[in-house]
C-alpha cells in the first residue's frame, strides 16, 4: 500500500472560516505524511499562505465574496453564496487539475463545500466529505432534517441524546426555516448520498452514541480522525496576527488562576455584551486575558475608550490582545478556565488540555456543542443570563467555588482519555490508516 500511496494524489478543497481552514490543513499534512501528494484548491478570501506549506500545491478559485458576509449572522445564507459562486470556478479548476495530473484519487471537500460533490460525480472521481464539527452536528443538521417527525423523536430515546436536549433544539430550528437553510440542507443531504466516505475532526469516546445513531441512517464509511491540531506538527494558520507579549504576561500568573476569554473569528456581539463582559470580568477578581478583535463589535470607535477604562480598572490584573496563540494559551499551566463561543475547534483544544469551559454559543452547531459540554461531558457552565452580575457569579462558581473543582475534574479525565486516544496504536492511528486504504482504493 505505501508505493500506491507515494502515486496517489489528493485534491483538497477548502472554504473560508479560520477554523475549516486550520481542519483542512491538518488533515493534508498528515495525509502527506502518508505518502499522498496534495493539491490545495481555495477561494481568493482568505487565502492560506503556502510559503507555509512547500510540499503542497495551491491553487485560488474567485468566490466573488467580501470581508463584511464573513460576519454575516446569515450563516446558511452565506454558505448558499459560496456554492453558487464557486460551483463554475470549481469544475474548471477540477477539470485542469485532472487534465495535468492524469490522476485524483479522491477529492476531499469541506462539508459547507458540496458543490463538490456533483462535480466530482460527472468527472467520475469519488469524493469524501470532511466535517470540521462534530459528528452531532452532521447528525443534527444534516441526518435528522430528512427524517419524518416520528423517526426525528425515536432517534432522540438514547440517555446521551436526551442529555443533549436536542427536541428543544429540533423544535426550534424547525420553526420559522429560512429557505438558504432548507436549500442547504438538502444540497448537503444530497451531497453525503453520493459520497464515498466522511470525515469527521472528534474522538470517539466523544460521541459513541451519537456515531452509532449516524450509522442507522448512513451508509457512508465514516473516518473519525482527530483531534487533528494534535496530530499535525504546529503550523501557524492564523488569518489575524497573534500577539505573543500574552504568553509573557501569562508567566507571571498563579497556576490555574486566569480565565481566557475568546469567541472566535467571525463573533460579532452588540455594545450592551460587551460592556457587561467587561466588567463582569472586572468585578469577578480573577485574572483573565481576552481576545477583543477589531471586527468583532462591528467597528464601534466607543470599544477603545471602553477597553482603555477596564484596563485602568483592572491593572495587571487583566491582558486584552486582538488576537492570541490559542492553542498555546489552553496550554499555559495559569489557565484555568475557558470562556468561548464553543466552535468545535476550540472546544476539542480545550478538551486536550484540560480546561473547563464557560459556554457562550451564538448560533448553529456552537450551540448543539455547549450542550455537549454543560449536559454530557459536564466539563462546563453556560451563560444564559448576560448581565454582568451573573457574569462575575459565573466566573467565581468556575474558578474558586466547589463546583469549579468538581468540573476541573472532569476536564482533567477527559484530557487523559484524549492522550490516551492519542497514543500511537490507539483509535485515531487505526482511523487513519483506514481512511488512507480507502483513499487509495476507491
Amino acid at each position: 500500500m505505501e508505493e500506491q500511496q507515494k502515486s496517489s494524489h489528493v485534491v483538497l478543497v477548502m472554504v473560508t472560516f479560520q477554523g475549516h481552514i486550520n481542519a483542512a490543513l491538518q488533515l493534508a499534512t498528515i495525509l502527506h505524511s502518508k505518502g499522498f501528494s496534495i493539491t490545495i484548491v481555495h477561494l481568493e478570501l482568505n487565502s492560506p499562505n503556502p510559503s507555509n506549506y512547500p510540499e503542497f500545491t495551491f491553487v485560488s478559485i474567485p468566490d466573488n465574496l467580501t470581508e463584511s458576509q464573513l460576519s454575516d449572522k446569515d450563516i446558511p445564507g452565506l454558505v448558499r453564496s459560496v456554492n453558487k459562486n464557486c460551483a463554475a470556478p470549481l469544475q474548471q479548476c477540477l477539470e485542469k487539475i485532472l487534465h495535468s495530473h492524469h490522476h485524483i484519487s479522491a477529492v476531499i471537500y469541506d462539508s459547507f463545500m458540496f458543490c463538490a460533490q456533483p462535480i466530482v460525480d460527472d468527472l467520475g472521481l469519488p469524493g469524501v466529505t470532511l466535517c470540521t464539527h462534530s459528528a452531532l452536528g452532521l447528525l443534527f443538521y444534516h441526518v435528522f432534517p430528512q427524517l419524518n417527525e416520528k423517526d426525528c423523536i425515536s432517534g432522540l430515546e438514547s440517555p446521551e441524546l436526551q442529555a443533549l436536549q436536542l427536541q428543544g433544539f429540533h423544535a426550534l430550528s424547525s420553526q420559522n426555516p429560512t429557505e438558504a437553510g432548507m436549500e442547504v440542507g438538502a444540497a448537503f443531504a444530497n451531497a453525503l448520498k453520493s459520497s464515498s466516505a466522511i470525515i469527521v475532526n472528534s474522538m470517539e469516546f466523544l460521541e459513541l452514541e451519537v456515531l452509532s445513531k449516524i450509522k442507522q441512517y448512513l451508509p457512508t464509511p465514516i473516518f473519525i480522525v482527530g483531534p487533528l491540531h494534535k496530530l499535525a506538527p504546529t503550523m501557524c494558520n492564523s488569518l489575524c496576527t497573534e500577539d505573543n507579549k500574552c504568553i509573557s504576561w501569562l508567566n507571571k500568573q498563579a497556576p490555574k488562576s486566569v480565565i481566557y476569554v475568546s469567541f472566535g473569528s467571525i463573533v460579532n456581539i452588540d455594545k450592551q455584551e460587551l460592556i457587561d463582559t467587561a466588567w463582569g470580568l472586572s468585578n469577578s477578581k480573577q485574572p483573565f486575558l481576552w481576545v477583543v478583535r477589531p471586527s468583532m463589535d462591528r467597528g464601534s470607535e466607543w470599544t477603545e475608550s471602553l477597553l482603555n477604562g477596564l484596563e485602568e480598572s483592572v491593572g495587571e490584573r487583566g491582558f486584552i490582545v486582538k488576537w492570541a496563540p490559542q492553542k498555546e494559551v489552553l496550554a499555559h499551566a495559569a489557565v484555568g478556565g475557558f470562556w468561548s463561543h464553543c466552535g468545535w475547534n476550540s472546544t476539542i483544544e480545550s478538551i486536550c488540555e484540560g480546561v473547563p469551559m464557560l459556554c457562550r454559543p451564538f448560533f448553529g452547531d456552537q450551540i448543539l456543542n455547549a450542550s455537549y459540554i454543560c449536559n454530557v461531558w459536564k466539563i462546563g457552565l453556560e451563560l444564559k443570563n448576560l448581565e454582568r452580575g451573573n457574569i462575575e457569579r459565573t466566573i467565581k462558581r468556575l474558578m474558586v467555588d466547589m463546583e469549579g473543582n468538581y468540573i476541573r475534574k472532569r476536564a482533567m479525565d477527559l484530557k487523559e482519555k484524549a492522550a490516551f486516544y492519542l497514543m500511537e496504536d490507539g483509535s485515531t492511528s487505526c482511523s487513519f490508516d483506514g481512511l488512507a486504504k480507502h483513499i487509495s482504493s476507491v
